[in-house]
Formats: structure tokens, sequence, C-alpha cells
């Protein structure tokens, strides 16, 4: 079978569909923490340690610790590596395509920090000492890839499942200069027909003909062998703007709370090339009529075609955030933390472009959808951390923190009347999705009093569920590896004998492998059986992610 499940799961992006996903619901509600130089170092593991601003995203009550004020800005780079190719499924061998395993990166600038608190020393030995109050900005998420793979497919083409899947609509309502507006027809069909990607078959106006496929005695076949690239890029980050307050009880117990504003901006892109080997292959006879009754009749051959999708999303929501740090000897540490739902306003925006040429240069033809917009509720789930840390002296410290989140309970909702427009969406996010784990590991070493060394690591196991072959349903990381996010991190620190700090840090992210079908199957016989031979060629595409952060920072 072709992992039907994963399928339903991991393709929601790539289809190029106008509906909120499950893969929507998750990538705007997952957290991966970058904060300060010295929370990445230490693998962000500051439950229990607090006494940085990068901690306070992750718990409140870390800012009371710290009894003095403090000013950070934390400038950075963001390295991202892709390599894409072709993918063999279990038990059967890949269709022919997309065999380049291509590697592509892309580097931006960031400032995943920067922040302010300042502390207030109430002059007391017992009870209330210290409150601390600030603002805060962490990067909570990242959004970032360029990747890009190529092949020769003789099997199946982009052109022969647009045109499968535009059967029983209407040619010339596919056409008409209002179809976007008023047809019911999805607008990737649309471009493909107003592009010239596919045409109705003669004496039909419901049944097509992709353009890179022949029709020979009523039988319908690829013409020959064609070149296909995929592209994608994506852009963006999620930020956590907490406002915060801290209170020091007795130096044993510290509180915290944050005011929490999330906002989130998301852009995709992906394109897809396909272009004939040999274009005789692909004999094309295009009938137009061009305003009179006089019909013109072209013989021509298939080349080239282009499609382009473009999605943008922007949101943000507000949530609460509380913690607590208890101290109950010397060198221990434990703590707390537990965040509300979030409940996010994002509006999307969209557009499809396409064109195709032929031998004959009359026969290019290109079309573009207007931008559509949407805006829509998301309500993002309740999210927990625990930690505990140990502090040898002033030498060092070890700190180990564990954080999960039931994405079973995110939620799509209408602005507006509830209309159960997201009934299906959200029965998906209840079937489909689980809890997701991460734990987060940190040490820190000061060979000398002004200098720290670093290390950090951090596992996040995959919500998702999907249907084994006996039809179960099992987390995804026990059908495939290469389902856990790993992140690896190290660095070093520099503090004053005065207010001055500088900290550096680098670190390694392992992302879980994305499945891509670019287009869909459409292959099937009468029966509506699909040969394993004529499956869609399925890209496999591993991801990571490497961060280089710089923390200058001052106490008062």
């Amino acid at each position: 079978m072709k992992k039907t499940a994963l399928t339903l799961l991991l393709t929601g992006a790539a289809i190029g569909v106008q509906a909120q996903t499950i893969q929507d619901a998750l990538r705007f509600s997952e957290s991966n923490y970058e904060g300060t130089a010295r929370t990445l170092a230490m693998g962000n593991a500051f439950t229990a340690l607090g006494g940085d601003l990068g901690a306070v995203s992750i718990n409140p009550a870390g800012s009371a610790v710290a009894g003095y004020g403090q000013i950070t800005i934390t400038p950075g780079l963001n390295i991202s590596t892709n390599t894409a190719g072709g993918t063999t499924l279990a038990g059967q061998s890949s269709p022919a395509s997309f065999q380049n395993r291509l590697t592509n990166s892309r580097t931006r600038f960031s400032v995943p920090n920067y922040g302010v608190t300042m502390n207030f020393d109430l002059h007391r030995n017992k009870g209330l000492k210290n409150i601390t109050v600030g603002f805060i900005a962490n990067a909570t998420n990242r959004f970032q890839e360029s990747m890009r793979t190529s092949g020769t497919n003789n099997t199946t083409s982009f052109t022969g499942s647009e045109a499968y899947w535009a059967g029983g609509y209407d040619y010339n309502e596919l056409i008409a200069s209002d179809a976007y507006d008023y047809y019911s027809a999805p607008w990737r069909t649309i471009v493909a027909a107003q592009s010239g990607m596919i045409s109705s078959i003669a004496g039909s106006s419901t049944e097509f003909v992709g353009a890179a496929e022949v029709l020979t005695n009523n039988e319908i076949h690829i013409g020959g062998p064609l070149d296909q690239v995929y592209q994608k890029q994506t852009a963006g980050s999620k930020y956590d703007y907490v406002f915060n307050i801290g209170f020091n009880i007795s130096d044993f117990v510290y509180l915290g709370a944050n005011l929490g504003i999330s906002s989130l901006n998301y852009d995709s892109a992906w394109r897809f090339n396909e272009s004939a080997v040999y274009p005789e292959d692909f004999p094309n006879r295009l009938t137009f009529n061009e305003g009179t009754a006089e019909e013109t009749v072209i013989d021509t051959e298939f080349n080239s075609m282009q499609y382009d999708y473009r999605y943008s999303a922007s949101g943000a929501g507000v949530y609460g955030k509380f913690g607590v740090i208890v101290t109950p000897f010397k060198g221990l540490r434990i703590g707390a933390a537990v965040q509300t739902p979030t409940g996010l306003t994002i509006r999307e925006t969209w557009s499809e472009s396409g064109s195709t040429t032929f031998t004959d240069s009359r026969c290019n033809a290109g079309a573009e959808s207007p931008v559509g917009e949407y805006e829509y509720r998301l309500v993002s789930p309740f999210r927990a951390n625990f930690g505990a840390a140990w502090t040898f002296g002033t030498y060092g410290l070890v700190s180990v923190d564990y954080e999960l989140c039931d994405y079973s309970t995110m939620r799509f909702r209408e602005i507006g009347m509830q209309s159960g427009e997201f009934d299906y969406q959200n029965t998906d996010i209840k079937d489909y999705m689980g809890t997701g784990h991460q734990i987060r590991v940190g040490a820190e070493f000061k060979p000398l009093p002004q200098i720290a060394i670093r290390a950090g690591y951090n596992l996040t196991t995959s919500p998702e569920k999907a249907l084994d072959d006996a039809g179960n349903l099992v987390y995804i990381g026990r059908l495939q590896k290469g389902t856990s996010m790993h992140k690896g991190s190290f660095g070093i620190g520099y503090s004053s004998d005065g207010s001055f700090f500088i900290d550096a840090a680098c670190s390694f992210t392992g992302l879980p492998d994305e499945y891509i079908i670019p287009y869909d199957d459409y292959m099937y016989d009468d029966s509506g059986y699909l040969d394993p031979a004529d499956y869609t060629p399925e890209i496999l595409n591993r991801r990571t992610l490497w961060n280089v952060l710089l923390t200058f920072g001052f106490r008062f």
C-alpha cells in the first residue's frame, strides 16, 4: 500500500488547496524555542533555572531568579539546508522520477531575542523580597527552507493528473472570464484549462486530455519521457512578545506570569515544471474559435508547462503563562509552567498561475488567478513543562526539561456565526493528532569565574498519527524513521566584573522528513484500482537548520 494515511497527513501543504488543513494547525501551534545565545546553547533546558531573558518564554518565574535588571539583544543567522529527491516506497520500486537528489541552502538574518527586565528590591529579609517586571520578545518557531529536485518520468504527468480530476467540469465554464468568481471548480483546474495544460476531448466538454498526453484508439496515455522539476521555498517565523511579572519569596519560591502575544508570518511558494524530452512524442491538435463561427485547427507538439502556487499567512493571538521555581535545598531547583491556549486570528492569501508552450507559439497560453483571501481563528492547545536542575556551586550546572502538548485539542473556528465549516478538519485533528513530547537537556561548566562553556540537546517527537498496514491508528514514529526532531547545541559566554556580558551559541537541528506528492494519483482503472507502477512520484525532503546567535547584555 502507498502509505495512505501518511499521504493524507503530509501532502496538505504541497497540493495547493485553499483549505485549512491539520498541517496548518500543527505548523502554527508548535513551539521550537530559540531565545538568547545562553538558552540556545544549553538546549533551552531552563524551566528550573531562569535568570536569563531567553528563559522567560519557557517559565515566567525565571525573571524573578535574578536579583537585578537586565537588557539583552540577540542577532543571529539561520542557515537551512534541504536535500530532496525521489523516494522508494516500502516493498516496491518508486516510479522513475526525481532521480536527481539535489541540495540547496538558504541563509537569513534574524533577531530572535530582545528585551528588558527591571528588578525592585523591597528590602525585606523574608516574604516577598523582590518584584521583577519586564518586556521580552523571543522567537518560538522558524519557517525557512529552499528545496529543488528534478528527474525524468515516463509514467505519469502533471497535466494528465489535472485532466483526470477536471473530468465532469464544463470546459466552456472553466475558460470563462468570470470562472474564478462564479464557477465551483478548484482554481487549479481553472488555471490548467485557461493556460492550455488541459483541453477537452472532441465531442465532449466534460472530458479532458493533458497537453503531455496522447489519445490513441480512445485510450489516453503519456506521450513519452518528461523532464520534471519541483521546487519550493518557505520563509517566516513565530514570536512571543511577553509582558512579565515575577516574585521572589524568601529566596525559596519564585513565581511568575506572562501576558503573551503570539505573532506569526509564513510565506510559501512552490513551482512545478514539466517539459517534453522529445516534443514529437506529444502531438496535439488544438481547435480555436477566435470570436467567429469559423474554427482554426492547429497541429502542434507539447513543449513545456509551468505551475506556480503562492501562499501567505499572518496572525496574532493572546495567551497567559504561569510558572513556579522552587529551591528546596542548596543546589537543587525544580520548576514548572503551564501555558493557556492561544486564540490566533489568522489571515491568509493565495494565488495560482500557469503557462504552457508548444512548438507552434500561436498555441502558447498562460493564466493567473486573482488573489484569494480568508480569515479564520485557530485555537492552539495547552502546553505544560517541568524541569529540574542541579548547580555545582560556582563551577557549573546540569538541567533537564520535559514539555508536553496535546495537539488533538487544536481547533479551527469561523469568525462570526458558527456554520460547521471546519467540522471535517476538526474531526481529522481529533483523530490524527495526539500528544507531542520534548526532552531538553543542558549543561554549563565554568573553568574561570568569567568564562562559561555550554552544551545542550533536544528531542521532539511527532504528535501525528496514521494507519499502519493492519488498519490500526498509531503514532507516525512507529511507522517510519525521520519523524522526530533532534537538536544539538553548544556555546561559550563571557561575563565581565562589571555589568556587561556576551554569549555565543550554535545549534544544529535535524527537522522531520517531509514527504511531498506534487500532483494527485490518477491512473485508476474502471474498477478504481491503481497499479503501484502508476503511482504519482513521491519526493523525500530532508531538512536541517543551523542557528548562530550572539547575545549582548547588561545587568543593572
